[in-house]
């Protein structure tokens, strides 16, 4: 029988509603919702493997989440998580079977089911159905053979559509499981040509509404004669699929266009299932949108978004106004934007992975939104974004605002910032993951905003300071945090409740700053000196350690007072050296650095000794992308 705390809540545990997240490719993410544990001491060991092994494997503990508020009072938002437990299982395989068991324990008791199970598959790479048409579309003006069944436009193939007024005449549509190939030419609207070949008179967008399945998306797909360039000639859409259901867009080039793919408008309605890959997106304002909280399971994957030209030697930021390093014509406002995100979404499922990104305001996000939807699949909630490499950037690299449960944000990497790498303004419960992540010419590290709560910092490589805000239920693990030499200490935690926790990490001092460390919490605020005192007045980074940049094999700093300074992530090398004091240095977490080389695991992004991450399209073998 659970016992009574002293307020006269609960202090045992009764179990509520399971729910199994929207599974991705490499990860799993669960909740449990919860009532009672008012001391907060309940907890939910995990246990996993593959269908069909034997042995069972330890997995990440679910996260306590519930009480913490997250608010912004300027836009009226005020939200309190609920109590429950969250979590994710790291570094699956995708297509495969694994079964889970989760086990709720609580020194004070607990009532109803006290252990879960659950069989889930991650999901495979979309793929065009090997049993469906094949239509093709030829560039107007194509004087070769073509094969048949031929179309002049994609709106052709894909509606039947005519010119004119009868482009709204749908009477052949493609069918799921059909595949439409491009062929090799420009695809350019003439929106104002009462005829227009591209059937898009007027705003020049093409609406594509048709509904295709998982077992069998619709395709649009480069035919493999050379590039498809579907060419917006300045209009405000290209394509419009927010009434889409599973579709597959593949090798194409997306330019000259404000919005390139919007997929769904908040409160209206969206896609679900959509894949964009090996694409190649170019003086473009926006690449793939959506603000819909039915969005789901997207694929962003192996492209290369290039936001708009004028933009390419200019990081704009919000505080200040200066000019471009190469064009003296003018001075640029502080807020003026050319380019706002390569990739925003909003919903569960999604896996935005392995893009090269450059030249916009912010590479990609999650949509602050807002209050999160009750219903846990119609939120932010299981979303990868891994492996991407993202320059310049006028605001920051990543951003979580808006995420819900179980956000991953790993293995990216991100240069020329000029306020921070990657954002939580504001995560409503969490956890969400910072695994892995490199950092470089950026003056904040993590971006602290709004109150959000359940933040995961770890095994992170991050060359600058850290100055964000104030968070609830916020840790740290196995991170560098390398000061460049500003005139402010190296390291802020601001911590909003008494769930905190800070361990294993590197840092840099600034050389000359007095107040190198600055701690604080709802009892008051303290700065140290050094690292050991202030582990010995607050309990925290008990194995820390303060190194120099002699732990890399080589590193040069960025200059601080250059904050607008554009600079090449070929020429930083983040390669820990084999010795330094940064070596089996870190702490041991399941599912996170399981194979570590060494007596324990390296401090940072990379381990000495295990070859680094892709970052970027894995099809992309000439670097920079951007230049």
């Amino acid at each position: 029988m659970p016992v009574m705390a002293q307020s006269g809540k609960t202090a045992g545990t009764t179990a509520g509603r399971f729910t199994v997240e929207n599974p991705t490719l490499e990860n799993l993410g669960f909740e449990w919702a919860i009532t009672g544990d008012a001391n907060r001491n309940a907890s939910v060991a995990v246990e996993f493997r593959r269908v069909g092994d034997a042995a069972w494997r330890k997995g990440l503990p679910l996260v306590r989440i519930g009480g913490e508020r997250i608010f912004r009072d300027v836009e009226n938002l005020s939200y309190f998580v609920p109590d429950g437990f969250a979590g994710s299982i790291l570094g699956l395989s995708p297509g495969t079977e694994y079964e889970a068991r989760f086990t709720l324990s609580d020194p004070d008791g607990v009532s109803g089911q006290a252990t879960q199970t659950a069989k889930v598959k991650t999901r495979g790479e979309p793929q065009p159905y090997a049993g469906g048409r094949t239509l093709h579309v030829y560039p107007v003006g194509y004087k070769g053979e073509k094969k048949q069944p031929a179309f002049n436009s994609l709106l052709q193939a894909y509606y039947g559509a005519g010119l004119g007024d009868w482009s709204v005449v749908w009477e052949r549509k493609a069918q799921p499981g059909d595949t439409i190939l491009m062929h090799a030419g420009i695809y350019r609207n003439e929106r104002l040509n009462y005829v227009d070949p591209m059937v898009t008179p007027f705003d020049g967008t093409m609406w594509l509404t048709l509904k295709g399945t998982a077992e069998k998306p619709i395709t649009i797909k480069a035919a493999g004669d050379g590039e498809v360039i579907i060419d917006g000639a300045g209009n405000g859409r290209l394509f419009d699929v927010q009434a889409s259901a599973h579709h597959i867009f593949d090798g194409l080039t997306f330019r000259d266009t404000d919005v390139a793919i919007f997929a769904g408008m908040k409160e209206v309605g969206g896609a679900v299932g959509l894949t964009v890959k090996n694409s190649r997106f170019e003086n473009i304002g926006f690449g793939v949108w959506t603000e819909y909280a039915g969005s789901s399971d997207f694929y962003i994957a192996d492209n290369i978004f290039l936001g708009r030209p004028e933009a390419r030697n200019l990081l704009l930021g919000w505080n200040r106004q200066f000019r471009a390093p190469d064009d003296m014509s003018g001075v640029y406002g502080s807020h003026e934007m050319r380019s706002y995100y390569a990739i925003k979404v909003y919903g569960p499922g999604h896996v935005i992975a392995h893009n090269s990104i450059a030249y916009f305001h912010d590479g990609i996000g999650i949509s602050t939104y807002g209050t999160p939807p009750s219903d846990p699949h119609r939120r932010a909630s299981s979303i990868d974004i891994y492996g991407n490499d993202i320059h310049l950037s006028g605001d920051d690299f990543v951003e979580t605002d808006g995420g819900v449960h179980n956000i991953r944000v790993y293995k990216n990497r991100g240069v020329n910032a000029p306020h921070s790498g990657y954002s939580a303004q504001p995560v409503f419960g969490g956890p969400v993951y910072f695994i892995r992540n490199l950092s470089y010419n950026v003056p904040n590290a993590f971006k602290i905003n709004a109150n959000p709560a359940g933040l995961f910092m770890w095994h992170n490589t991050l060359i600058g300071e850290q100055t964000g805000g104030a968070a609830s239920n916020m840790h740290y693990r196995n991170n560098l945090f390398i000061g460049r030499g500003a005139a402010q200490g190296v390291m802020r935690w601001v911590n909003a409740n008494s769930v905190y926790s800070s361990d294993y990490n590197g840092y840099r001092p600034n050389p000359g700053a007095t107040e190198q460390y600055r701690w604080q919490t709802p009892g008051g605020t303290a700065n140290f000196s050094t690292l050991k005192a202030f582990s010995a007045a607050t309990g925290q980074e008990r194995n820390g350690v303060e190194l120099d940049v002699d732990t890399f094999e080589k590193m040069t700093l960025p200059d601080p007072a250059k904050r607008h300074q554009v600079l090449h992530a070929m020429d930083v090398n983040f390669q820990l050296k084999p010795g330094s004091k940064a070596v089996d240095a870190g702490e041991v977490i399941p599912t996170v650095n399981d194979g570590f080389v060494g007596k324990a695991p390296d401090l940072g992004a990379l381990e000495v000794g295990q070859a680094p991450p892709h970052y970027g399209p894995r099809w992309l073998t000439a670097q920079p992308f951007y230049r």
